[in-house]
């Protein structure tokens, strides 16, 4: 009997434990803290709360890197309308980001004169993804928007809510019109739910890759 009970208690313990990590999980991209370029830790939502952000993985070395351009200028043109562009350095794809954390803050600064948020080097898929990541990739917390990372410059819009509310592949560049369209209707929502019910973006990740 005494050993029933035990077991028992282990079985209730371990269910509350499970009940309780799950409470904890973040509901939301901006529920993690991450690394910026410098080595900080940031609250994203602590930071970003209200804002709207354009979340993306950046390489260095890729054919796409002169998106950079387009996100400067997004940057310039709607930040002081709520607009954040949150940028992750990743080496994930065919390592076109091999540089440091401090390489990658002078390439930005140099050839693009980047004013916008970038974090510290991270994983976007693999066994060593970002936690973040896994958020982003996962059907269970972004069914919507959910799948693998293709290539680099993949981006995620996230509204003033916290949610996730349209994706775009690699090749879709920072100012074609989907994209402003997202960002601004985004930018015009008060960040309720009712509103992202008339945002008419959808999943156009489209099948970019190379």
């Amino acid at each position: 009997m005494k050993r029933v009970s035990i077991l028992l208690f282990a079985c209730v313990a371990m269910a509350l434990a499970g009940i309780a990590q799950a409470a904890d999980a973040p509901t939301s991209p901006l529920g993690f803290k991450v690394k910026d370029i410098a080595g900080k830790e940031v609250d994203l939502a602590k930071k970003y709360d209200g804002k709207v952000c354009l979340i993306v993985n950046v390489a260095s070395k890729c054919g796409l890197t002169p998106q950079y351009e387009q996100l400067v200028a997004l940057d310039k043109k709607y930040k002081e309308q709520g607009l954040a562009i949150l940028a992750f350095p990743a080496n994930n794809f065919d390592k076109q980001e091999p540089g440091s954390n401090e390489d990658i803050k002078a390439f930005c600064t140099k050839e693009f004169n980047v004013e916008f948020d970038l974090f510290s080097k991270l994983s976007v898929k693999g066994d060593d993804q970002a936690p973040l990541y896994q958020f982003l990739t996962s059907e269970k917390t972004n069914k919507d928007f959910a799948g693998e990372i293709e290539w680099n410059f993949t981006k995620f819009v996230v509204g003033k809510d916290g949610a996730v509310v349209a994706r775009f592949g690699p090749k879709v560049k920072p100012d074609d019109p989907k994209v402003i369209k997202a960002l601004e209707d985004a930018i015009a929502a008060e960040g309720d739910d009712d509103e992202w019910d008339d945002l008419d973006v959808g999943n156009l990740s489209g099948q970019a890759v190379l």
